[in-house]
């Protein structure tokens, strides 16, 4: 049987080596290539929403993807979410959203659903994926958003450790109010395990990890 190729597409450099990690352990017969470019996040943060333009070049992404062979196309970027899904109908190749398996585990989980980020960017497309996932199961949820302020300037800042601080801090607070937290952005997943025993008796999800091995399933 020929290797299938999966392709990602990136907004931070920074994960290419923690999904190459994954697909490694997980996907070890799939073939894999990266595509990244971090001006999308920058240019929603400029413009303060995903707009017309920017969800644009994700179709050139998807479509560039698709050219260079993808069997099956992967974005690992939570803020081009919904451009994600408006593209993925115009692709020859299925194409997943990678918050989508965290988002139905949620909802599989627990009816009081905590959303944590450190951009609200990225906070507002994940909470309403949540939404929209709990509906289609049928599910009725009670979704808390959790914006942890000024983490993503001290990560932008080089102060790696101002920012986890901030972020398990706010991982404390929502666990007392919620049954199971998920994290937006897959860069605030290493602070969970910084977390005592205590602080993580709740299920605290990020989206790589539970992405990748969907891709098992599937590939």
């Amino acid at each position: 049987m020929p290797r299938k190729t999966l392709a990602l597409i990136h907004t931070s450099a920074t994960l290419v080596p923690v999904f190459q990690q994954l697909c490694k352990a997980q996907l070890p017969d799939v073939d894999t290539f990266n595509i990244v470019d971090d001006s999308l996040v920058r240019a929603i943060g400029a413009k303060g929403a995903l707009t017309a333009d920017i969800a644009r070049r994700v179709q050139a992404y998807i479509t560039s993807a698709e050219a260079g062979g993808a069997d099956f196309i992967l974005v690992t970027c939570s803020s081009i979410g919904p451009a994600v899904e408006a593209c993925a109908a115009f692709s020859a190749v299925p194409v997943l959203r990678v918050d989508q398996p965290m988002a139905d585990l949620a909802v599989q989980t627990g009816s009081r659903i905590g959303v944590i980020a450190t951009l609200p960017t990225t906070l507002d497309p994940t909470a309403d994926l949540v939404r929209r996932r709990a509906a289609a199961a049928g599910k009725s949820i009670t979704l808390t958003s959790r914006l942890v302020d000024g983490a993503f300037t001290a990560l932008m800042a080089g102060d790696g450790d101002g920012h986890d601080a901030r972020v398990a801090a706010a991982l404390r607070e929502l666990a007392t109010e919620v049954d199971v937290i998920v994290l937006a952005q897959a860069s605030m997943s290493r602070v969970v395990e910084t977390l005592s025993p205590a602080d993580r008796s709740i299920p605290i999800l990020a989206s790589p990890a539970l992405a990748i091995a969907q891709l098992a399933k599937l590939l």
